[in-house]
């Protein structure tokens, strides 16, 4: 295995869905709340999912943009919207379905497409779930 580029690390406490989660060096410091949909209170925290969405966007635009580098192609103005849904049950199992859509001002349909595809075969958020939830590729508009 080679040597990592980078490692981090977050702590959960109270509960996982409820309580506090915390990266080591408290740049991501946030309380949870369990959403009304999964039987919680819909409190002023966030949740995992909301944070994994959250993560997968910003990794997944940071994919898109090296590669519209590398094709010479303009996204200065572009976003990436990550869609997390949960589903299942507890005692069957729960899955993602996930929706990513992006935003490519300036950019023709047929190339913004290959970009995100192009993106999803790098970004590593997309390798990791890859064959683990479902995922369709969008471009908006």
């Amino acid at each position: 295995m080679s040597d990592p580029k980078y490692v981090t690390s977050a702590t959960s406490w109270g509960g996982g869905r409820q309580g506090r989660v915390a990266t080591q060096d408290t740049k991501i410091d946030v309380e949870l709340s369990v959403p009304a949909g999964l039987g919680g209170d819909d409190g002023p925290g966030t949740n995992p999912e909301q944070l994994f969405a959250a993560a997968w966007a910003s990794c997944f635009h940071g994919a898109v943009k090296a590669i519209a580098r590398s094709k010479k192609v303009d996204v200065g103005e572009s976003a990436v919207t990550v869609t997390v849904a949960l589903n299942g049950e507890f005692d069957s199992g729960f899955f993602f379905t996930v929706t990513i859509e992006g935003e490519f001002p300036g950019v023709d349909t047929a190339t913004a497409q290959e970009l995100l595809e192009a993106a999803h075969e790098k970004c590593p958020y997309s390798r990791v779930t890859r064959g683990n939830a479902e995922v369709d590729l969008k471009v908006a508009g």
